[in-house]
């Protein structure tokens, strides 16, 4: 490594079979700080835990996947063989004034007044990555990446100041959250999973984990990352359970499958974990699956019914965007034309035991199964990515030009005669998918 003047070496009998690696941090903790003789075999210290990236990759995409996996290097690999490493350094180095080093900062945040003030500068950074043409898909894991740091960033904060939880625990985050497709206007959508203690202690953690989940949830609130108006928080007593109970939750709604346990399932479906002992979320995700395998017969009925809620915003004759007023000019809900995308590509998910929470993500592994075509992937994909960029543009120009709150309305006369156009045929799209649904899960085309 010295004469290399690198930091990482990777270790295998070959460049395609690489069994780990070592770095100099590696070389510090397992054998400086151990006392530990450097005649030692490499095997006995090395990190197994490999991670890759395909060469055409993205540098954001290299990013995202090392901060989420909390990792430092990447192997980059084409055609199956690996063709060289990047660390996160050299893409730090590279992309300094991006978005990356920005979230670096706020894993350093000392307080939650800092963070509250670091928030502010978000709608200003997507704001410019639109402007660059960066995908939507990329901006929505981005602003994930950062409210994801924010909530562990907090929580480690509450933990200085309430000392270590008295049980394992992972915090989890869900909807959009929980899909990875956060936008400006968004809110706290979270729960906890604790594991199960002994009868005389169950009360004890059951008071800890209500306290930290208040007071997480309302200094996230602070930072301008807003309360749920749904409650679909884990200060609500209802949200904050240990692992049992939580099995128990999702028994029960699969077993009941009326319209509102419905709601329930699908919220809870997106999900992920974002700190703590993943393997609870682990556990009951097998759980999930395996309880996924015998469903009632009207479970993915009324999963579909709840699918066709919402209906894109077209006109009786399908020629213009149905609008309403808002002081006068004529405006729609981007949010709720999204809607039936993400609630269609779930109810396929759920039927097939697809267990991805990204929406696009799913949609491809939906195709890769056959259950989606290759021109309905790429037309339901386009015409989600599409609406999700104009959503950010407009949310965050809201923002900085009106100093308002970023909602998900857009007016007509801000548009384009090509947006327009654009909008009319994603719609019609949207629509042709829904009777998809209407005909696989409600079998009623009516």
């Amino acid at each position: 490594m010295a004469k290399e003047k690198v930091s990482c070496a990777f270790i295998g009998g070959s460049e395609g079979e690489i069994e780990g690696f070592v770095t100099d941090i590696i070389l510090r903790d397992r054998v400086l700080a151990k006392n530990l003789k450097p005649g030692i075999a490499v095997r006995e210290i090395m990190d197994t835990g490999i991670f890759h990236i395909e060469k055409n990759a993205l540098l954001y995409e290299a990013l995202l996947q090392m901060f989420q996996a909390k990792i430092r290097y990447l192997l980059v690999k084409e055609d199956n063989h690996f063709v060289g490493w990047i660390s996160r350094n050299k893409i730090l180095t590279e992309q300094y004034q991006g978005p990356f080093i920005f979230i670096q900062s706020l894993k350093q945040a000392l307080d939650v007044e800092e963070l509250k003030q670091k928030w502010r500068i978000v709608p200003l950074m997507v704001h410019q990555l639109v402007e660059k043409g960066i995908r939507a898909s990329i901006i929505n894991q981005i602003v994930s990446a950062v409210t994801d740091t924010i909530t562990q960033r907090v929580i480690e904060i509450q933990f200085d100041q309430m000392g270590q939880a008295p049980a394992n625990f992972v915090f989890i985050v869900l909807g959009s959250e929980g899909r990875g497709e956060q936008t400006l206007k968004t809110d706290q959508d979270n729960a906890i999973i604790y594991e199960d203690k002994a009868n005389e202690k169950r009360e004890l953690v059951r008071a800890y984990f209500l306290e930290f989940a208040e007071k997480v949830s309302t200094e996230l609130n602070d930072i301008g990352i807003d309360f749920c108006k749904g409650d679909f928080m884990a200060k609500n007593p209802k949200w904050t359970h240990s692992l049992s109970h939580w099995k128990r939750n999702y028994e029960n709604w699969i077993q009941q499958s009326t319209t509102e346990t419905m709601m329930k399932y699908a919220t809870f479906f997106d999900c992920r974990a974002i700190f703590g002992d993943y393997d609870l979320w682990e556990e009951l995700k097998l759980f999930m699956g395996q309880q996924l395998l015998n469903p009632t017969e009207k479970f993915f009925m009324n999963l579909g019914w709840n699918a066709l809620q919402y209906e894109p915003p077209l006109t009786f004759f399908k020629r213009n965007i149905k609008t309403f007023k808002i002081d006068g000019e004529e405006h729609f809900n981007i949010k709720k034309a999204m809607t039936p995308i993400v609630d269609l590509t779930r109810a396929f998910a759920l039927k097939h035991r697809i267990f991805e929470t990204n929406t696009g993500k799913r949609m491809e592994a939906l195709r890769d199964l056959g259950i989606f075509s290759e021109k309905e992937t790429k037309e339901l994909s386009h015409a989600y990515y599409y609406l999700m960029s104009l959503r950010l543009e407009k949310q965050a120009l809201q923002i900085i030009e009106k100093g308002q709150r970023p909602v998900n309305y857009v007016a007509i006369n801000q548009l384009t005669k090509v947006q327009v156009v654009t909008l009319l045929e994603i719609f019609k799209v949207i629509k042709e998918f829904q009777l998809k649904i209407k005909i696989e899960f409600t079998k009623n085309i009516f």
